[in-house]
């Protein structure tokens, strides 16, 4: 089985293009809901969690307060690298897990969605990789509309990652998503085919929604 890599910025459109992808019956392993996962209620990635950044990142339930932690980590370089230690490695391991189980079903192919994909050096292991990627301007509306949060919350998040203009240096497709969702969808549509004949998968296998 082949696996190729989503990645993009905040708020750039990265989700959509994977919905678009599942859509067509493309497996997608999502690394936010595998990072939800390892720091879920009770388990031990929570334990390390907690131990690192305080009981005040729990909610009263007992589960992850994940705006508590944004709080902390997007605001300090060096928390944020103490986090990503914490998690990255658990995402890894049951990212793996989640490709044998694929494969074992027979799948010729998946994409594997992670916002931090070129950050964290695995560009290569995901290729041929897709970057979704909009202007600052864009991405800082978006970002405010999506999240409530204010100019300065939503620079801050934006400017915290990778400058999307390395992230397109390391890609093989760049999907300019600055228009409407239906360009985007488009877009994303060509880059599966395009994706399924450099990796020899038959698009049919993936029609498009009519």
């Amino acid at each position: 089985m082949h696996v190729f890599g989503i990645t993009g910025g905040i708020a750039s459109g990265k989700s959509t293009v994977s919905a678009r992808f599942r859509a067509r019956g493309l497996p997608v392993i999502d690394a936010d809901q595998l990072a939800r996962d390892a720091v879920a209620k009770g388990s031990p990635g929570l334990a390390a969690v907690v131990e690192a950044f305080g009981p005040g990142v729990l909610a009263p339930d007992g589960s992850l307060d994940r705006k508590a932690l944004a709080a902390i980590v997007f605001a300090d370089e060096g928390k944020r690298k103490v986090l990503n230690g914490l998690v990255h490695p658990r995402v890894a391991m049951l990212g793996a897990l989640a490709t044998q189980e694929l494969a074992a079903k027979g799948e010729p192919l998946a994409a594997y969605e992670a916002a931090l994909l070129v950050e964290n050096g695995l560009a290569e292991a995901f290729r041929p990789l897709v970057v979704v990627a909009a202007s600052e301007a864009t991405q800082l509306a978006r970002t405010k509309q999506r999240d409530g949060a204010t100019d300065e919350e939503a620079l801050a998040r934006i400017r915290a990652q990778m400058p999307l203009a390395t992230k397109i240096a390391a890609a093989d497709v760049v999907l300019e998503n600055d228009g409407t969702e239906a360009e985007l969808l488009r877009r994303a549509d060509d880059a599966l085919d395009e994706i399924c004949a450099r990796t020899g998968v038959d698009p049919g296998r993936y029609p498009r929604p009519r």
